[in-house]
């Protein structure tokens, strides 16, 4: 049975791409191997973060923003392991900062991109579904969207102490109900975020949150649920903790 192809004048969905700025070293999880490349039930943080933006039948490019010295070590890796061959992959020399980064991975695209995702390497167990929430937001009209949770916690805004370890005063207690943990993916339309990149100046050691440069333009962000499994592997603890779901992944899902 044959099937009729669709017409030629039919409007296509934006193609996605997956930038994943993965140059830092993240000091706060101890010597040794850069963050992403710290393995992760044997397989480098970095892979894992690969396959979960792929595993979203809309992304169609995967851009990994290496050290500026390792995109060949990187490139090697990826080329190790297993990835969907339905995405295109591509390692470029990333910058000093984050926000270098992400602007050289912005450079690399294609012209026929439309709209980008941001995800931190750290953040190795995102589920698909959180993946094609912030794509579906952003292919329905959203310049920036972000996913997030609900805190858990009361959160009180302090006055930073000068010493390590002093007692800090606090200034406020903000309302939690209107607060939200943000995680990564976030998506943008292209033309928002490259606009940011190139109007928000490089200030110390840059921004770490894309969706706060686009707020500085003053265009609209909007947040879209995110996931528990989609949290940042920071320190030491939080290896161990994507080390258990991954164990449960494999044990009820054959991830």
């Amino acid at each position: 049975m044959s099937s009729t192809p669709p017409p030629a004048d039919r409007p296509r969905p934006p193609r996605t791409a997956a930038v994943i700025p993965a140059a830092g070293r993240g000091v706060r999880l101890g010597p040794g191997a850069p963050k992403a490349l710290r393995a992760l039930g044997g397989t480098p943080m970095l892979i894992h973060a690969v396959r979960a933006m792929a595993a979203s039948r809309a992304v169609s490019l995967v851009v990994v923003v290496a050290p500026p010295d390792g995109a060949p070590e990187v490139k090697h890796l990826l080329d190790e392991h297993a990835l969907p061959e339905h995405t295109d992959y591509l390692v470029v020399p990333g910058g000093d900062t984050r926000q270098e980064s992400v602007r050289l991975g912005l450079d690399a695209l294609l012209e026929d991109v439309a709209v980008v995702l941001v995800h931190d390497a750290a953040r190795p167990l995102v589920p698909v579904d959180t993946v094609d929430a912030v794509v579906g937001a952003v292919r329905g009209g959203a310049p920036a969207v972000v996913p997030a949770l609900p805190l858990a916690d009361t959160v009180k805004e302090v006055e930073p102490a000068g010493v390590p370890g002093e007692p800090e005063p606090v200034l406020a207690t903000p309302v939690r109900a209107r607060l939200r943990a943000v995680q990564t993916p976030q998506g943008f339309d292209r033309d928002t975020l490259a606009r940011a990149h190139a109007e928000v100046a490089l200030d110390g050691e840059g921004a770490t949150d894309d969706a706060g440069m686009v707020e500085r333009l003053g265009a609209p962000v909007v947040v879209v649920p995110g996931h528990e499994e989609a949290f940042k592997v920071t320190r030491p603890l939080d290896l161990v903790l994507a080390e258990a779901v991954l164990a449960r992944r494999r044990a009820h899902d054959g991830f």
